[in-house]
């Protein structure tokens, strides 16, 4: 069984359509991320499926039930960290965790999970006093509370330093490793490339490119660019007798490659025609490159 499921979902609010018409599956046990600009549907997405708001029209499923009428239940087996985390003002970390511990009926998590987001030193401080980030991972230890086997994480790295983004990466590799599903929304393109199996690219509430990243990226990307310095013979080379697609700017020439070969030849080129290639870089598409092109071209057809 999916853990997921969402059949032609529609969600308007008066004459603005947030989420129309989307379909999606998302897998036990993988890390599934909704990308897209400010106002692309992922929140409301997002907020559906935890049972927040009610959808149009349309189906879904999540671990078999429909999440608006079945919230309480589900409520048991879903942890949710919400965008813009807020909490009790006055609660410290400890007493968060030690509260939610007692209406889940579990055992007492703090330790551990105070030790699993780096929060012991400010254990004591209270929620109106830690910092942004702080705020954000005491929001991820309160949706773990439960042992969820689906767990919303919503933004979940915005405002952490680099030290502690990688901290929430190994997390969220662990959650799976445990075979938890997790769904991500992050505005961090780089983010959703490393962690997620598949992600949903959203504009105008509508999902226009789904896949894994690698698939993705195969599929809508242009290929590999080869940077040189600029140079009339090599310009020459490349387009004539190599028949590469090449564009000049500034004092570099940029070059589509198809094969190592293509490289090779070139390198063979510069050294037996004296060529100093002084600089030199390959590049190849990212989940970000496809996503900045792919919001370009609907915002311009729209």
């Amino acid at each position: 069984m999916d853990a997921i499921t969402a059949d032609d979902v529609h969600k308007s609010y008066g004459s603005i359509k947030a989420v129309d018409g989307i379909s999606f599956k998302v897998q036990k046990g993988e890390v599934y991320s909704f990308l897209g600009p400010n106002g692309a549907g992922k929140t409301t997405t997002v907020e559906m499926l935890e049972g927040l708001r009610k959808a149009d029209r349309g189906e879904i499923r999540v671990l078999g039930e429909e999440p608006w009428h079945e919230a309480s239940k589900l409520g048991r087996t879903v942890g949710v960290m919400p965008q813009d985390f807020r909490f009790i003002e006055r609660i410290t970390s400890r007493e968060a965790i030690r509260y939610y511990c007692s209406l889940f009926s579990v055992r007492d998590k703090t330790k551990e999970l105070l030790s699993l987001v780096d929060l012991e030193e400010v254990q004591n401080v209270q929620f109106q006093n830690l910092s942004g980030g702080q705020k954000q991972k005491l929001g991820i230890c309160l949706a773990l509370i439960n042992d969820p086997e689906l767990i919303f994480l919503d933004e979940p790295t915005t405002g952490l330093d680099p030290k502690a983004r990688r901290k929430i990466w190994d997390l969220i590799r662990k959650l799976k490793d445990e075979g938890k599903t997790v769904i991500l929304t992050t505005h961090y393109l780089e983010e959703a490339e490393m962690l997620a199996d598949r992600v949903a690219i959203m504009d105008h509430g509508k999902i226009i490119a789904e896949g894994s990243p690698g698939e993705i990226i195969n599929r809508m990307g242009k290929g590999r660019k080869l940077t040189v310095p600029y140079g009339e013979k090599l310009q020459e080379y490349l387009s004539k007798d190599l028949k590469l697609d090449c564009n000049r700017t500034g004092d570099s020439i940029s070059v589509s490659i198809h094969s190592n070969k293509d490289v090779i030849n070139i390198l063979d080129f510069a050294e037996k025609n004296g060529i100093e290639l002084t600089s030199l870089s390959l590049k190849e598409d990212t989940l970000e490159d496809i996503f900045v092109d792919l919001i370009a071209e609907k915002e311009g057809t729209s």
